[in-house]
């Protein structure tokens, strides 16, 4: 097979060095024009009536349609990469003819291991050992560390179902709500009846035998039991079928306190050492995780998540690896504060890319990460090249309204509204969002037309991180 690689001149050099070493295939590398994403239909057809080739792989980054050229010569024209440099990603593709006439082969091999990680984590717990299950949910042994969504003052929270609901569908597998002592056994019942219906595990967090009792009609998992209250609850928690966590506390070790809660015909345990917050003992704590306590252990993971201005994924990502190399089954993260927003969807990635990194030295390449800002692999390619350049500093201070009117920009859930004289645009991307203004002729100024791209594109970027939005303000 022989490709064709037509490019720019300003990224020949690249993709010839990324293409070095390849055999599976002939191919040359033509340089087209000065920008390889400008390429035409017009002219890849004239290119092709000259230099014959079984396939044409083009930019990534090309927006033309291509298909008439294909229906005129006969010869497919796929998608490369989007960058120059990462052209040898391609080769796979193109060996089993899997490239995409209309998506950039670096989207295709991000989706494939997408798609390929999940298939294997979904086969790696179907084929999983456990020490038990709750729900079919499985615990312990080689099945994923699973991830308890704690809902802290359970009984003051308006939305409890929603809340609930949305922890599920972010990747929480159970739901910890938790209860203070000013709590009563009426909003424990109210509170787990609401969820009741719900298929998946529930768990009462209190340390109250009174408010423990009045869940066990429906809580899957006990959050906790100590030395001083496991006699008075043993035999109603053996009852009830529940799984039981265990803490030290009253004067009694971790080990002593399992021990004593088996003794007591308890068989479905977890210990608990308790993981404390940063700068008060969390050091000490998490070595406190690695001894075997004769029961799969939990880590609540809400007093350090919660307890240090730091982002979450991170922090999540940190102690999922804590969490697998001590041997833990279940970790607990809560979403109690703004800053902890969609802390269960990245807690799940975290403990699904320790289950994929099992038998490797590191949790690298695994199909799952938790890049949100940062990139794995910097790209350093050069600045376009140029014969005159006008350096600026600052804007002018005169600034001309642009007769159509202005706008004011915000957020509205998940959507970006522009507003004008009482009438909104609403969409989900600042690109649709500017053509619907340029549809409905509400822009004359290229600077404020340049202003809108700008400030619109701030509000699409603070939907997709989950931040707020100031017109005018920095992002």
């Amino acid at each position: 097979m022989h490709v064709l690689f037509p490019t720019g001149r300003q990224t020949e050099a690249a993709l010839s060095a990324s293409l070095i070493g390849v055999s599976d295939f002939t191919y040359e590398i033509l340089v087209s024009g000065e920008i390889a994403s400008f390429l035409t239909p017009e002219r890849l057809t004239a290119i092709l009536a000259t230099h014959p080739c079984d396939a044409a792989v083009v930019s990534g980054m090309c927006t033309a349609d291509f298909s008439s050229v294909t229906q005129e010569t006969g010869i497919p024209v796929y998608r490369g990469t989007r960058h120059a440099a990462d052209m040898r990603l391609a080769v796979p593709l193109i060996l089993k003819g899997t490239l995409s006439t209309t998506e950039a082969a670096d989207v295709l091999l991000d989706e494939e291991r997408r798609v390929a990680a999940e298939k294997r984590l979904v086969t790696m717990e179907e084929e999983a050992d456990c020490d038990f299950a709750l729900r079919g949910v499985k615990f312990g042994k080689t099945s994923r560390i699973k991830v308890l969504c704690e809902i802290m003052d359970a009984q003051r929270c308006t939305t409890l179902r929603q809340t609930a609901e949305r922890a599920l569908a972010s990747g929480a597998d159970g739901i910890d709500l938790g209860f203070g002592f000013d709590a009563t056994e009426a909003d424990v019942v109210r509170c787990f009846t609401e969820l009741a219906d719900l298929d998946c595990v529930l768990s009462v967090d209190t340390l109250s035998p009174e408010l423990i009792r009045a869940a066990l009609f429906r809580a899957d998992i006990i959050f906790s039991l100590t030395a001083k209250t496991l006699p008075l609850l043993a035999e109603e928690v053996k009852a009830a079928g529940a799984a039981a966590v265990i803490i030290p506390r009253d004067g009694a070790g971790l080990a002593e306190s399992v021990q004593a809660a088996k003794d007591a015909g308890l068989s479905l345990l977890f210990a608990d050492p308790l993981l404390q917050p940063p700068l008060s003992g969390m050091t000490e704590s998490l070595a406190g995780f690695l001894p075997d306590f004769g029961a799969p252990k939990v880590m609540g993971c809400v007093n350090v998540v919660e307890l240090i201005d730091a982002d979450s994924p991170g922090i999540c990502a940190l102690l999922a690896a804590s969490a697998s190399e001590a041997g833990c089954c279940a970790v607990l993260v809560s979403e109690h504060s703004d800053k902890t927003a969609g802390a269960v969807a990245e807690m799940r990635r975290a403990v699904s890319q320790m289950q994929l990194s099992r038998g490797r030295p590191y949790p690298k390449d695994a199909g799952v990460d938790g890049f949100v800002i940062k990139e794995k692999r910097r790209r350093k390619e050069p600045a376009p090249p140029y014969e005159s350049v006008t350096d600026v500093s600052g804007v002018p201070e005169n600034l001309t309204y642009d007769p159509k009117g202005s706008f004011r920009i915000g957020i509205e859930g998940d959507k970006i509204v522009a507003v004008r004289r009482g009438h909104a645009i609403r969409g989900r991307t600042a690109e649709e969002v500017f053509a619907a203004i340029l549809a409905e002729d509400g822009v004359s100024l290229l600077d404020h037309a340049a202003y809108l791209g700008r400030e619109l594109y701030k509000a699409e970027l603070a939907i997709r991180f989950g931040r707020s939005f100031e017109q005018d303000g920095a992002f």
